[in-house]
């Protein structure tokens, strides 16, 4: 950790990263054409001119790439890590050396040090703060509304942070625009389907080097982040189990081909849990009773609070690591049951996150809300806004074409016809 008096320039595991931390970003790179694009009208407009940002993400080659395109923009741009886990060193290492971005972010720090680089982002006095998980808007509010002044407004990208910035507007102290990143259809459909579908096998596959096929894998949740983890985990030839509250997406894992239990059942079944829903304890200790010797459960949602990691603890005779990002609970009836990651976010804890490709989409949805922010700063009501479809097809139609990839636009007669009422059969 390097810091300068009185008041820290940075926090990072080692500055000397910074060299493995380029390669791997220019690696990234090769798959984000639409950011890329991005970022040089930023360099040219300077969109972000005068603009504090503080920007709570994952620190990953992907997210370099958009804080590089901010920085690009002239924004006064500071990143902090959103989950203790999800830090890549090398990379937080290079935007520090060789970007001259303060970067606030250590693999592995403990809760108290994920708290201070919170403080640390609100020090930074933000006029725009981009957040994965609310907890910088929270902190805001909670502690510091003398700021809120300051702020423009926040962008979102989680379906964690839209459910609690949603109880904010209700409880009445959202009282600037944040816009929802995560609802565009070029980010959830994408980034939630296959970005996590893909990246949550692979944390899970090396963190245990398991065989999947044949597996009971019960995902927990069918949102866009479980569908993804089940189409992927029946590909690779797991039996899947799906649990819901919701009896539309119930039905829908049904029609997808999918078995629908209640959690008390799929419990004693399962062989390998993924819980990606947004709410908390959804395996809880009534379900660890009943679940085989040997069960393995991971979370690949936001926070670490959906599987309840105290009771379990509370049950366990014994807990030990047997692999990185693994650990054994051994309970009182002699059988053990082992959870991947600490419960964090196991596609970054013991993986890389979500592909390049995913999130060259995501993070063009978050460079393009903040200018969006900016550039109607006054004009926004306080709440949720969504990003303008205008923005969400342009973004698709840039990544198609970075792919090589044509599609049909409409005849005048057809445009016509899809804007009438009075031609018919």
């Amino acid at each position: 950790m390097t810091a300068t008096s009185p008041r820290l320039k940075h926090e990072v595991k080692d500055l000397a990263l910074a060299p493995l931390g380029r390669q791997r970003i220019e690696w990234a790179g090769r798959e984000m054409p639409v950011l890329r694009q991005i970022r040089d009208r930023f360099a040219q407009e300077k969109p972000f001119a005068g603009i504090r940002l503080s920007a709570c993400c994952h620190v990953t080659t992907e997210t370099a790439h958009l804080a590089i395109a901010l920085k690009a923009g002239g924004a006064d741009a500071l990143l902090i890590a959103s989950n203790p886990l999800s830090t890549q060193d090398d990379v937080a290492a290079c935007l520090v050396a060789d970007y001259d971005i303060p970067v606030f972010a250590i693999k592995g720090e403990d809760n108290d040090t994920y708290h201070r680089h919170v403080q640390i982002a609100l020090d930074h006095r933000p006029n725009i703060i981009i957040d994965d998980g609310s907890d910088v808007v929270a902190t805001l509010i909670q502690q510091r509304p003398h700021q809120i002044a300051d702020l423009i407004g926040t962008t979102e990208e989680t379906t964690t942070g839209i459910v609690r910035l949603r109880a904010m507007f209700r409880d009445g102290v959202l009282t600037f625009p944040a816009m929802n990143v995560n609802d565009a259809d070029t980010k959830h459909f994408f980034d939630n389907r296959y970005g996590t579908g893909q990246s949550t096998l692979d944390g899970i596959i090396r963190a245990t080097n398991v065989l999947l096929a044949g597996k009971n894998i019960v995902v927990v949740g069918y949102g866009w982040c479980g569908k993804g983890t089940a189409l992927r985990a029946r590909g690779l030839g797991a039996n899947v189990i799906v649990t819901e509250i919701d009896p539309i997406r119930a039905i829908e894992a049904v029609m997808d081909g999918f078995r629908v239990l209640p959690m008390a059942e799929a419990a004693p079944v399962g062989d390998l849990f993924i819980t990606v829903t947004g709410n908390k304890h959804v395996i809880r200790g009534e379900h660890f009773d009943v679940m085989k010797d040997g069960a393995i459960v991971c979370n690949s949602g936001h926070f670490d609070l959906e599987i309840d990691l105290k009771t379990l603890a509370e049950k366990a005779t014994e807990v030990k690591n047997v692999r990185p990002f693994t650990q054994e609970y051994r309970l009182n009836s002699g059988k053990s049951i082992v959870v991947l990651g600490e419960g964090r976010l196991i596609n970054l804890a013991a993986a890389e996150g979500h592909p390049s490709a995913v999130m060259d989409m995501s993070f063009a949805n978050q460079a393009l809300a903040a200018e969006y922010l900016v550039k109607n700063k006054g004009k926004l009501q306080a709440g949720l806004h969504s990003i303008p479809t205008e923005v969400d097809q342009n973004i698709a139609l840039l990544k198609l074409q970075a792919m090589g990839i044509e599609i049909d636009t409409l005849t005048p007669d057809q445009h016509e016809y899809i804007n009438s009422w009075t031609s018919g059969t």
